[in-house]
């Protein structure tokens, strides 16, 4: 039976639903299955290198509305010319209710992937179509206990439906570079004789930026040879790079930007430890998981983060990492420099985040729940 994934997040674009569902369509049979995405720069070069099928166009219209029945046509189209058999649907709203429409008039049954910021955005305005969506699925695929509870607040009676899959880290951030490429990176980046952290994380809001940036002076008393890597883009990027530059944090901060997914391990495994201070936000709510805390523990690199929602499931507090609230700002000044200072307490918790995602998070475990 042929597959098509919907998702309006895939590589390139980095973070948490993008990796999930690049991994997803990696993890099937490359003849059953089709993904649906976004056109975007650097598309091509993503999709070439893969033997599954990707769709990309522009999903919305411009001006005509409502918007979303441009993606309709497309994906009802595609349905018939692609002999699809069933639906793996991501963003709930508005590509849940394309599905939802396809299944009432063609019978093509559809399983809902539910992310943190569905549930957060859906409750606003949308409660009814949201629960019209969830109640027609197959199955509901929440990323943590944390969502599935979050959900079960407002629709207890979908409990029969709902699944946790959790997202897992692709294969190659289990994978050693060759020495020489990192001793190069390195070079390249100034980090001989530093002590580097990495942020890899959309630079939006309940990202913890600010708070990091205000407490890097204190830190840096304690871990003087600091350098902080960050990798990723966003909205709060302007406001970021000017927060630096008004704390004088120029030498002691690279900013990276965007990185193609496959070259994202090399970051984790120059690094010393990983560093994301998510924390809640009133647009999306809490963090619902945190692909990137698994992604570090497959490089074998300890993990400071912070409370939030799922996180807790993602970072074992003193096993594989350390949790802080962001709003009490010397445990997060020792915990980092705590990290950097104690090597062999930091080797310790990297390891045992590595066996735990060998042990737990390999997406051929996680799919079997499907």
């Amino acid at each position: 039976m042929k597959t098509l994934i919907i998702t309006l997040e895939y590589p390139p674009q980095i973070g948490g639903i993008a990796s999930y569902t690049y991994n997803l369509a990696k993890n099937m049979s490359p003849e059953d299955v089709i993904v649906y995405a976004p056109k975007m720069l650097g598309d091509t070069d993503i999709d070439k290198k893969n033997p599954w099928k990707v769709i990309r166009t522009k999903p919305f219209f411009a001006f005509f509305w409502p918007r979303w029945i441009k993606m309709l046509w497309q994906v009802w189209n595609l349905v018939k010319q692609e002999n699809i058999g069933q639906i793996y649907v991501h963003h709930t709203l508005p590509a849940g209710y394309v599905a939802y429409l396809i299944k009432k008039f063609k019978r093509v049954p559809y399983t809902v992937f539910f992310h943190g910021t569905d549930l957060a955005l859906g409750l606003k305005n949308k409660k009814r179509k949201l629960k019209q969506v969830c109640s027609s699925a197959e199955k509901i695929i929440v990323n943590s206990i944390y969502l599935k509870n979050q959900f079960l607040n407002h629709f207890e009676d979908l409990e029969a439906k709902m699944v946790v899959i959790y997202p897992c880290p692709d294969k190659i951030f289990l994978d050693r570079a060759p020495e020489a490429e990192l001793k190069k990176m390195k070079s390249q980046l100034a980090l001989e004789g530093k002590k580097v952290i990495v942020t890899v994380a959309r630079m939006s809001e309940g990202k913890g930026y600010p708070h990091l940036i205000r407490l890097l002076p204190k830190i840096l008393e304690k871990v003087p040879n600091l350098v902080w890597l960050m990798i990723g883009d966003g909205p709060k990027k302007d406001e970021i790079i000017a927060a630096i530059q008004k704390n004088y944090l120029q030498n002691v901060t690279r900013f990276i930007g965007f990185v193609p997914y496959t070259e994202l391990p090399k970051y984790y495994q120059i690094s010393d430890a990983f560093v994301l201070l998510t924390h809640p936000d009133e647009a999306s709510g809490q963090e619902a998981w945190g692909t990137s805390f698994i992604e570090a523990a497959a490089s074998g690199l300890p993990a400071v983060a912070g409370r939030s929602g799922g996180v807790e499931e993602a970072v074992q507090n003193l096993v594989t990492g350390l949790i802080v609230d962001v709003y009490q700002d010397q445990s997060i000044v020792s915990a980092v420099s705590d990290l950097l200072r104690e090597t062999e307490y930091a080797k310790k918790m990297g390891e045992a985040g590595r066996q735990r995602v060998l042990s737990e998070f390999t997406w051929e475990k996680q799919l079997q729940k499907l």
